[in-house]
């Protein structure tokens, strides 16, 4: 078998792996959360969320670990790009986004203050241990503001109901089984990490990519499929808040967490393109996502035909980085 076929069969299993044990990761922590007693509102906005996060985090520090910063710092900012670009252009193409949660527009200033500390750490083309630290402390401070949100949420706020209905649907399970979900999905995100970074390098090498653009294309698509997967279900199902709470809340911690880890386990210099190119996409994508749900006067949503032009930047986004002659 051939060095490349192989690796896309190591991509291919990796990303199975990836996605099925970050739900078994979710599902064990969720159900030991609600063993408990913490409250479903809580759950949703930390555990859920994080968990869909998971793949970002474990694949950056793998990449990190491997001396590849680029390939992490890349994962980082091009799921973001793919979580709005792609995520929410399928599912406004399926359904027009409304938002009326308060607790979600609360997010907002947080989610454009995140990228612009993400963007002043690598602007420079460095990233240190130093500034991995900040954002993962950053990271922390989030949590324990999603935590006091959850606790003081208005109860007429739709992501209430949106959430509890969600829980209601998973099956209580004894607190051994749980925390033995919590063991064996973990340990699968970890081994299914390594798996698809080595996958993806290897097809990356025959193709001549560098390690920002393996990060930018095969990692962060394959790594935002949980994203795209949860988004579409909940449009299916009515839920728009949770919908576009899950890609806020996970661009929010892929900027502080996902970032921070990369430079924690792997501080260096990086690809001048991710401090300019990269992240000027990354911060129009999203400044153009909330104006397109906040829009002054009118009804807020995002309707299909954005979902359209949504989807046709992340065609000329893909292009660009394939055609570009500093791959």
């Amino acid at each position: 078998m051939s060095p490349l076929l192989l690796a896309i069969i190591f991509v291919l299993v990796g990303l199975v792996l990836l996605i099925w044990s970050a739900d078994r990761f979710v599902f064990g922590a969720s159900s030991v959360a609600r063993s408990a007693g913490i409250s479903p509102m809580i759950i949703g906005l930390t555990i859920v969320a994080m968990g869909s996060s998971a793949p970002e985090m474990l694949v950056s520090a793998s990449a990190a670990w491997q001396g590849m910063l680029d390939t992490s710092v890349g994962n980082a900012l091009g799921s973001n790009i793919t979580n709005i670009l792609l995520v929410i252009g399928v599912a406004a193409l399926l359904k027009p986004i409304a938002v009326s949660s308060t607790t979600l527009k609360r997010e907002y200033p947080l989610l454009l203050a995140c990228l612009l500390l993400g963007y002043y750490f690598i602007s420079d083309s460095d990233l240190t241990r130093t500034e991995g630290v900040i954002l993962l402390v950053a990271f922390i401070g989030f949590l324990a503001l999603l935590v006091y949100w959850g606790k003081n949420a208005k109860t007429d706020d739709p992501l209430i109901a949106e959430i509890n209905n969600d829980a209601a649907e998973h099956e209580p399970v004894s607190l051994v089984r749980a925390l033995v979900w919590v063991g064996v999905g973990l340990i699968l995100l970890l081994a299914s990490s390594q798996l698809l970074v080595h996958g993806a390098v290897t097809i990356a090498r025959y193709a001549g990519l560098s390690d920002l653009v393996i990060g930018l294309t095969i990692i962060a698509v394959g790594t935002s499929l949980p994203e795209l997967a949860a988004s579409v279900i909940a449009i299916l199902k009515g839920e728009d808040d949770l919908a576009l709470g899950n890609i806020i809340g996970s661009n929010i911690f892929n900027i502080l967490a996902v970032l921070g880890l990369g430079a924690v386990i792997g501080p260096g210099t990086l690809d001048p393109m991710a401090g300019s190119r990269d992240s000027y996409v990354m911060i129009g994508a999203t400044v153009v996502m909330l104006l397109m749900s906040l829009r002054l006067g009118k009804v807020q949503r995002i309707n299909r035909i954005e979902g359209v032009l949504l989807l046709c930047g992340f065609i000329a986004y893909q292009y660009m980085l394939f055609t570009s002659p500093t791959l």
